[in-house]
């Protein structure tokens, strides 16, 4: 696989709920923190500005434009954000018109949304490395992204047997291409993994830790593999990603370990050899320094925490109801 789909892989993003919006008039609408669950949105018709907390510019959305909140900050959508903000939670939770909330009547904005929860410790990885705020303009070229909003709202506003079960494969597909164009624009923001990944010299060089992570790789290897000498390569990895080129690939295989750990049934004699380490030793030194945990430890842990875990897959929050 690629590492965007490597990465998503591993943390598993999962659609909580999806539900729209449908607003008229002027309006203004409080939106609470997301619990650090990525938050998208994708303006079906209509326009609006949007506020974010901790971020000073608010931003215009237009039709087919999309949005994400990668750490789920709170944020207000407006006609006009100099209006007295509604709770948003009120809305959601009034009566609705199957997974559409109606407010001052609809007809002028329609907005479909999702919300993401993230598996694993160390999620945190990918949160970081996505700029708080994404905005992704509506423009030729995306049309993947614009079908799977305009399907979405059919199956919200028409529900029919397996209606979930499609709206959650395409709040994945409108994820992941608005990931996408995010990458193509190479909007990034500040050092990090997502940096390196839309950068042509570098994603090569991580594009091949990826697909073999392995192997014995040199800092000369992964340069080559980038196309440039060694010591310009050592200091562009380090600016763009954050870290260095070697410590990316020991941290990317700890990650790799974990989840098998987690979730896996391979032992540590195995679990070593395939990632590169002559030794368990070698291995457990590495993880340890990494993950802040033997590998014994980390997979007793893991596997008492899901003895623990009898509640259902599916927890009500009462955040949902602002979706």
């Amino acid at each position: 696989m690629d590492p965007l789909s490597d990465l998503l892989a591993l943390f598993k993003p999962r659609n909580y709920l999806s539900a729209a919006l449908a607003a008229g008039g002027e309006w203004c609408l409080q939106f609470p923190d997301q619990q650090r669950r990525i938050k998208t949105g994708a303006v079906v018709s209509g326009q609006c500005w949007m506020s974010v907390e901790g971020i000073k510019a608010p931003i215009h959305l237009q039709t087919g434009d999309c949005f994400l909140l990668p750490g789920g900050r709170p944020f207000r959508l407006a006609s006009d954000l100099a209006l007295p903000a509604t709770d948003a939670v009120e809305v959601f939770t009034a009566p609705r018109l199957g997974n559409v909330a109606v407010h001052n009547g609809g007809g002028d904005f329609l907005l479909a949304s999702n919300r993401f929860g993230l598996a694993g410790d160390h999620a945190d990885i990918l949160l970081r490395s996505l700029p708080p705020l994404i905005h992704v303009r509506d423009r030729p070229g995306q049309a993947a992204l614009r079908w799977a909003v305009e399907r979405m709202m059919e199956e919200m506003l028409d529900p029919q047997a397996g209606s979930t079960l499609v709206i959650d494969h395409l709040a994945q597909l409108m994820l992941v291409q608005a990931l996408r164009l995010h990458l193509a624009d190479g909007a990034t923001s500040g050092a990090s993994w997502l940096a390196g990944l839309a950068d042509r010299q570098l994603s090569k060089a991580i594009s091949a830790i990826h697909k073999d992570p392995s192997r014995r790789w040199t800092l000369q290897e992964l340069a080559s593999a980038a196309g440039m000498s060694r010591s310009s390569f050592a200091q562009k990895f380090r600016q763009t990603v954050g870290t260095p080129a070697m410590e990316y690939l020991a941290r990317w295989r700890m990650l790799l370990a974990a989840d098998r750990l987690r979730h896996g049934s391979d032992p540590i004699s195995m679990i070593a050899p395939s990632l590169g380490y002559e030794s368990e030793a070698a291995f457990s030194t590495a993880f340890k320094k990494i993950m802040g945990a033997s590998p014994r430890r980390y997979a007793r842990s893991a596997m008492l925490s899901q003895e623990l875990v009898t509640l259902p897959e599916r927890l009500p929050d009462p955040l949902d109801a602002a979706a």
